[in-house]
């Protein structure tokens, strides 16, 4: 593939990065003037070295089979990483330890000041070398992940490609395909458990290392998160099984009655009724972008602009293949000014949605653009995710720029407020479940696949028949890469889909003042806390059961419309 990021400092020369770094750690700050300056130009190197990292880091997912990239990657994974975790340790102790902090605007460096006593305290460098171990377990799973094909009638298909075939409206087909799914993915299934439990021993030590009760609160530190509690999680969980379980097992049933099986059965779950076909908004990737670019360019012109950049300049790998790895995600080139886009696109409609996600952190990126300190870029995953989801619903009244055809037209919407219902009560389950996990981090492999069923059962797979493949429903969690990459990494999904319901509700009523809103709160990045976020986009930071179930009503508002 062509080189998509600007290489500034060559990571393959170590010294040559830890000059750089030392320079910075040695400048004499004599005023509070001298600091901001500082806070500045380590901000300038810190992102020319992440420019290189995000670059491989890219590149080894859209090849894993690529020798020269995974010998890279694993470079910077095991000592430019290290490094550079060692010397922002310092850099916070520096700026802590500055007589000028205390003159700083607290109304500007109040958050940025929060972050670095939260860092400082949890920094411990034994955990540098247990992070390097942690990266190449999380490489392996995607290596393994990626590589994943089924033989689909002679034709060798990766899992991603078979998401079609499980839509058929033909049961004999979609359940051909499922089986093969299913036994590929445990074909699988001992070495992803082995990595899991090796990654579950390495982060408690790190907890440990830190002097955290356990992996749990360590994460809830490292991500910082001032604004809620794990018991705020729970009785979230709670929430969403009171107000949009039934919900969502009233779609079930009424789907299992339009595709008329008398035993819904894990295949029937995606299917199309008899006599149509899954949704297919787009016949090439060309199209989805030039699509996209289209709606977006409806919604506010720079939104357009933005995605015709990152094309031109070759930002956008959306095919899926073999030796890719599984997924999709947006990730910021900060010396380039751009983002890169990374998904497996087949043609479905979950395909234009993930586009139009990913864009959604994209345009948050181009907002942050002018904030003068890196970590105020490194946005809270519940205000990335706001931006991304939001960028879903505000698109859906443009969606005939893909269907031409009334009734796949509200088909499509159906299906994507249909998806919030569904999603929600499945992301509480991977949430609870790393609850428990590191809450009982002993645990054997047979318990953790035991409790994952339990909790599916009771969230998104109730009205399912597993019976015969329990073991398929019970090692389901293996394909949420968030659980191996990024821990705890998906309850910021759920807040955030609230959030941006919420602004769904705000667009329908003033479309205007919801994108300007919108704007704003990106524009803010990490400078203020989630609450002042939420309420600059004009919504509130609020998951209580109050809120789900009024933001629930209004979704099967909005569904009984489409009808």
């Amino acid at each position: 593939m062509k080189k998509f990021y600007q290489e500034n400092i060559p990571l393959n020369d170590e010294n040559l990065v830890k000059d750089k770094l030392e320079t910075l750690l040695n400048v004499e700050i004599k005023s509070t003037s001298d600091l901001v300056q500082w806070l500045q130009d380590k901000s300038v190197v810190l992102e020319e070295i992440e420019e290189t990292l995000t670059g491989h880091y890219i590149a080894l997912q859209c090849d894993n089979t690529d020798q020269d990239i995974k010998k890279a990657y694993q470079h910077d994974s095991e000592v430019i990483q290290p490094l550079i975790k060692k010397y922002t340790a310092k850099y916070d102790e520096k700026f802590y330890n500055s007589e000028f902090r205390h003159a700083l605007d607290t109304s500007y460096y109040e958050q940025y000041i929060l972050s670095k006593e939260n860092a400082i305290n949890l920094f411990r460098e034994d955990n540098i070398q247990l992070e390097v171990e942690e990266e190449k377990l999380s490489t392996r799973y995607f290596e393994i992940t990626g590589s994943l094909t089924v033989n689909w009638n002679g034709e060798e298909k990766t899992l991603s490609q078979m998401a079609v075939f499980l839509k058929d409206s033909d049961r004999t087909v979609r359940e051909k395909a499922w089986k093969l799914v299913h036994e590929s993915l445990l074909s699988k299934n001992n070495e992803l458990g082995d990595i899991m439990s090796d990654l579950i021993k390495i982060r408690e030590e790190k907890a440990k290392n830190a002097d955290v009760a356990n992996y749990r609160d360590f994460m809830f530190k490292k991500y910082e998160r001032f604004s809620y509690t794990a018991e705020d999680c729970h009785e979230l969980a709670a929430a969403i099984k009171e107000h949009v379980v039934p919900l969502k097992e009233a779609l079930e049933k009424k789907h299992q009655a339009e595709i008329n099986v008398s035993n819904y059965r894990p295949w029937d779950v995606q299917a199309v009724p008899e006599g149509k076909l899954p949704l297919k908004p787009f016949k090439n990737v060309e199209e989805l972008i030039s699509g996209t670019e289209t709606m977006l360019n409806k919604i506010d012109p720079k939104f357009g602009n933005l995605i015709s950049e990152m094309n031109k300049r070759d930002m956008l790998d959306l095919e899926n293949r073999k030796g890719k790895s599984p997924g999709g995600f947006c990730a910021p080139l900060p010396v380039s000014n751009l983002s890169f886009i990374f998904m497996n696109a087949t043609g479905n409609q979950s395909d234009l949605t993930t586009l139009v996600h990913e864009m959604g952190h994209c345009i948050h990126n181009m907002y942050k653009e002018q904030l003068p300190l890196s970590e105020y870029k490194d946005t809270p995953m519940e205000s990335a995710e706001l931006a991304s989801m939001t960028m879903e619903l505000f698109s859906m009244h443009l969606w005939d720029q893909f269907y031409d055809n009334e009734e796949d037209l509200k088909r499509a919407k159906r299906e994507q407020l249909e998806g919030i219902i569904k999603f929600l009560p499945h992301g509480v389950v991977i949430d609870q479940f790393q609850h428990w996990m590191y809450e009982n981090p002993s645990h054997s492999k047979e318990e953790r696949n035991e409790k994952f069923y339990q909790l599916a059962k009771q969230f998104f797979a109730s009205n399912t028949d597993f019976s015969g493949y329990e073991d398929a429903l019970a090692n389901r969690w293996v394909m949420t890469l968030h659980i191996f990459e990024v821990p705890f990494y998906y309850i910021e999904y759920v807040i955030a889909q609230l959030g941006a319901v919420q602004m769904y509700k705000q667009f329908k009523e003033n479309p205007e003042k919801a994108v300007e809103n919108y704007k704003k709160a990106l524009s803010l990045g990490k400078s203020k806390s989630l609450p002042e976020v939420y309420e600059t986009a004009g919504i509130s930071f609020d998951f209580s059961a109050k809120m789900v179930k009024e933001l629930m009503e209004f979704i099967s508002e909005e569904l009984d419309a489409l009808k």
